[in-house]
């Protein structure tokens, strides 16, 4: 069965209105996709949970190893990325690096969505 669809009238203005209405901005845009990007990552999203859920804040790199089980340099890299995120800082005590959650990070990147 064919069904014919009406032709529309090139004088409307409404037809092939450009999209920019209430676009993101691209700095947003970049923001939001950085933090998304490195939120797809099971592993990543485990690490901020068990950070969020320490008493203190914040946790050691040696307490992050083994409830994820992985090694010290596979779980430096996933923090790396929090990091460079902007979803964890990261502090050097000595030998250790000690990460805690940045107030307000993922709470601003979903805020930032035009939904």
């Amino acid at each position: 069965m064919t069904i014919e669809l009406p032709l529309l009238n090139q004088e409307d203005s409404t037809c092939c209105a450009p999209a920019t209405g209430a676009a993101i901005a691209s700095d947003d845009a970049e923001y939001i996709a950085r933090t998304f990007k490195a939120l797809s990552d099971p592993t990543r999203v485990r690490l901020l949970s068990m950070i969020g859920a320490t008493p203190s804040g914040e946790a050691c790199i040696c307490d992050l190893t083994a409830p994820v089980g992985l090694s010290q340099p596979t779980v430096s890299h996933h923090m790396k990325q929090l990091v460079d995120a902007g979803l964890v800082e990261r502090e050097q005590r000595g030998r250790w690096a000690y990460f805690r959650l940045v107030d307000g990070a993922l709470q601003r990147a979903i805020a930032d969505l035009p939904l």
